[in-house]
């Protein structure tokens, strides 16, 4: 039995009052503000971009637009990145992606959202233009320069590769970690 995410995999698992006791040790309003949720994760200093994203997932978690993540919408960011269908988590991502809401992400789109993820998790193995070339040379085949929904869908699923890409890319386990073992140091 290994150890290396047996406890995000058995986090649902866990009994609600314990999730709510959590949250609420958190946020004891009940809701968490932008700048609350910034501050438990411990980001400061951030760049522009890596700010935008965050305040992107943000506003997805914000599911009904209030300007607050409740408890309902916090169990279910956290369902939907630790057990979603995988149709469930492109649909996320496209939406995360889509960030002037016109209903297609273009290349610009996605690298500052690349670039703005590796800047919070340090991990500069692969520049961001290179991952969204190849993104758009295998899904995108009418050469467009942008991806609906579908398009997006569809071609995660039809390759391997740029799902992988995509997982490895927008795993928030790190974040994970953070909201279920508390804050360190």
């Amino acid at each position: 039995m290994g150890n290396h995410g047996s406890n995000l995999d058995d986090i649902l698992a866990e009994d609600m009052h314990h999730w709510y006791n959590k949250f609420m040790r958190e946020s004891p309003s009940g809701l968490i503000t932008l700048f609350e949720l910034k501050a438990i994760l411990g980001l400061k200093g951030m760049t522009e971009n890596a700010n935008s994203y965050v305040d992107q997932v943000f506003l997805t978690f914000d599911m009904d637009g209030d300007g607050y993540i409740d408890f309902v919408e916090y169990i279910a960011a956290i369902s939907l990145m630790l057990k979603g269908e995988i149709n469930q988590k492109l649909k996320w991502y496209f939406k995360l992606f889509d960030q002037d809401g016109n209903g297609k992400i273009d290349k610009e789109e996605l690298e500052t959202i690349f670039a703005a993820i590796q800047d919070i998790t340090r991990n500069r193995d692969t520049d961001p233009e290179d991952i969204v070339s190849i993104i758009f040379e295998r899904i995108d085949v009418k050469g467009e320069g942008e991806l609906t929904l579908e398009e997006f869908i569809e071609g995660a699923r039809d390759h391997e590769d740029i799902m992988d890409m995509l997982k490895s890319l927008m795993d928030l386990t790190p974040v994970l970690v953070i909201i279920v073992e508390g804050r360190t140091g």
